[in-house]
């Protein structure tokens, strides 16, 4: 009997239109002779089905369920590919473990930490994970951007601490630009972290371990043509995403190897990636952990899966499996 999915996607941060995306590749890579799948949709308290047929039904948040033509339809799995809250901060998470509902990604408190930049990358580096120096912002503070520029330098990005990175992320090149980038940050968030610049070769790098097995994909290589890789360049494909990465095999084996130890530090779950700066010498450095990584037609996991000589269909069932069984 085909078990029923619910790939959950929406969100109330500016990535919901990420998150629809991702909802479309995923249902276009999750088999459809083993599985029956429903798109479901959270945008603030409206939680809803959307069906093929353009018919939008009602969720009951009381145990995650809904009425179709007189017959309750209930989950046995939910893969949530909401890109910011409250899919990606451990809110989702903590209701569908209250539930008892199976889901795709890392557990609350994995979730939550991952979701702030600033305090993961701390939590990171006590695991000798190289992280870029940096500072925690929230609203209220008196801020001294010449204090900022002492201590972080210049070029330097300012970013929500606690949102997405497709969105608010400023490369700030002047003092006077601080203030108006700070601001910008926390029209996404309500924390902010200045991190001193990078420079290097930015590459990417998604995993996933189950019951039995660890898969580490191919490294992408990222080129992008912008300032720096934003939503422009992730979506509207200003940028070359080169899989394999064209670095040394040294670089790469050290890049996985940190990938796979960050995997264990956050005891993560499902599907991951890391994007890091190598600098010029070889030395790797951590840029942000992606637990919902986005996953429509052209993403980094799907390329990455299909360099590795993988189904996609078979990853997913890999997932399912791994929280629910065959």
């Amino acid at each position: 009997m085909k078990k029923t999915i619910a790939i959950v996607a929406g969100g109330d941060s500016s990535e919901w239109q990420v998150s629809m995306r991702s909802a479309a590749g995923l249902n276009s890579f999750i088999d459809d002779a083993k599985y029956t799948k429903y798109v479901v949709t959270i945008v603030g308290k409206k939680w809803q089905v959307e069906l093929v047929d353009g018919r939008k039904l009602p969720i009951d948040k009381n145990d995650f369920s809904f009425m179709l033509d007189g017959r309750k339809i209930a989950f046995d799995f939910a893969y949530i590919t909401i890109h910011g809250t409250p899919g990606e901060n451990g809110i989702l998470q903590g209701y569908f473990r209250l539930l008892g509902i199976p889901f795709s990604c890392c557990d609350v408190w994995a979730a939550a930490l991952t979701f702030n930049k600033f305090p993961c990358n701390q939590y990171l580096k006590s695991f000798g994970i190289n992280v870029a120096k940096s500072v925690w912002l929230h609203r209220g503070d008196v801020i001294d951007t010449a204090k900022l520029v002492a201590e972080i330098g210049l070029p330097c990005f300012i970013k929500p601490c606690d949102g997405g990175s497709s969105f608010g992320v400023t490369k700030v090149k002047a003092e006077e630009q601080i203030m108006p980038a700070i601001e910008k940050a926390f029209a996404e968030g309500s924390e902010v972290m200045v991190e001193a610049l990078m420079t290097g070769t930015e590459v990417t790098c998604g995993m996933y371990r189950t019951k039995t097995k660890e898969v580490v994909f191919p490294i992408t290589e990222v080129v992008t043509h912008n300032e720096f890789f934003d939503y422009d360049a992730k979506y509207n494909g200003q940028v070359e995403e080169i899989t394999p990465a064209r670095i040394p095999d040294a670089w790469a084996a050290e890049v996985q190897a940190t990938t796979r130890k960050i995997y264990s530090a956050l005891n993560a779950k499902g599907i991951i990636r890391v994007d890091y700066i190598i600098e010029p010498f070889g030395n790797v450095k951590l840029l942000e952990v992606n637990t919902i990584p986005g996953m429509t037609a052209t993403s980094f996991i799907p390329q990455q899966v299909r360099a590795a000589g993988l189904d996609i269909r078979d990853v997913m069932d890999d997932i399912i499996t791994n929280e629910i069984g065959d």
